[in-house]
């Protein structure tokens, strides 16, 4: 069963406008999804050009052989293995890294997938679902407090010992299979929610982030992309909630500080240490007109860096 409906990239020409684009430069799109981003790059690449893409996902590995460009390679693994991809295709530094955080939507939009509680399907959430633990697998199996600490920490949910309590209970009496099952159970222990969101929002978004390990792996990439980049490279961030974007602004921000020196000692300006990036202007959100599109990107924030000559000590 499916019900998606075409994909919409986010921050389309701001993304990709933010990687200044060099026609024989490496690029890399760590987020394929259904190659929004990577297509356009692509078209700013002269002949010898090279963007390498990555992906978890098996349906946006598939989407990708629909690009038949000899300059075009799709990697089938999360960006975490970002150095180690480069490093087996041969490249010590690029020139530009895209990442586009989160869900995508057509992993929404297709019930299969058990992303989204507007449909009665399997409750999976898995962005790569030829391995691992499936949502259904970990909802039935793990302790109550362990449910109660990743319902509460990545979904900010402050209802999340009622919700964990409420799902021990019910799987007590039949195993909780489906989205339905597992919001209905959810909208029952929530008391209270914001206007125009559903009881289920929070916790879905927590078990999805928990099962795919989300801020695990982007703890990984971010220093790992920066370390990736040749001096005058840029790197683009697109978070798509505040924990994500919390991480990317602190990361950038923290590699773009020089390290103290002692007060007092005599050291020329010059001569002072060299941050390894430099923040490129303010944070950029999606403008009214594309909101109207496409209301999904709404809460979208891209947030771009440059890297300099600079190392840490």
């Amino acid at each position: 069963m499916s019900t998606s409906s075409p994909h919409v990239t986010v921050l389309l020409e701001e993304a990709v406008t933010a990687l200044s684009v060099h026609p024989d430069g490496i690029y890399v799109d760590g987020t394929f999804g259904r190659g929004g981003h990577s297509r356009r790059i692509l078209q700013q690449l002269g002949p010898q050009g090279r963007l390498i893409a990555l992906d978890r996902d098996p349906q946006a590995i598939a989407a990708a052989a629909s690009i038949d460009d000899p300059r075009f390679t799709i990697v089938h693994t999360a960006f975490a293995e970002l150095a180690d991809v480069l490093a087996q295709q041969g490249i010590a530094q690029v020139d530009g890294i895209l990442l586009d955080l989160g869900v995508s939507s057509p992993q929404l939009d297709e019930a299969e997938r058990g992303f989204s509680f507007r449909f009665d399907a399997p409750l999976d959430m898995r962005m790569d679902n030829s391995r691992g633990l499936t949502a259904a697998d970990w909802l039935n199996s793990a302790a109550e407090a362990d449910i109660a600490r990743v319902v509460r920490d990545y979904g900010e949910e402050r209802f999340a010992k009622q919700v964990a309590s409420a799902i021990v209970a019910a799987r007590g009496q039949e195993p909780i299979v489906t989205t339905r099952q597992l919001a209905a159970i959810v909208a029952k222990a929530v008391r209270t929610r914001e206007p125009g969101q559903d009881p289920a929002t929070r916790t879905f978004q927590a078990v999805r982030i928990y099962l795919n390990r989300e801020l695990e792996e982007l703890s990984l990439v971010l220093p790992a992309a920066i370390a990736c980049l040749k001096p005058g490279g840029r790197l683009a961030v697109i978070s798509f909630h505040s924990l994500e974007d919390r991480m990317v602004k602190q990361t950038l921000r923290d590699a773009a500080t020089v390290d103290r020196l002692p007060s007092r000692v005599p050291v020329r300006a010059a001569d002072m240490p060299q941050a390894p990036v430099t923040l490129i202007g303010k944070a950029i959100k999606p403008s009214a007109e594309e909101i109207r599109q496409n209301p999904r990107s709404r809460s979208a924030v891209l947030r771009v860096a440059e890297r300099t000559g600079g190392e840490r000590a």
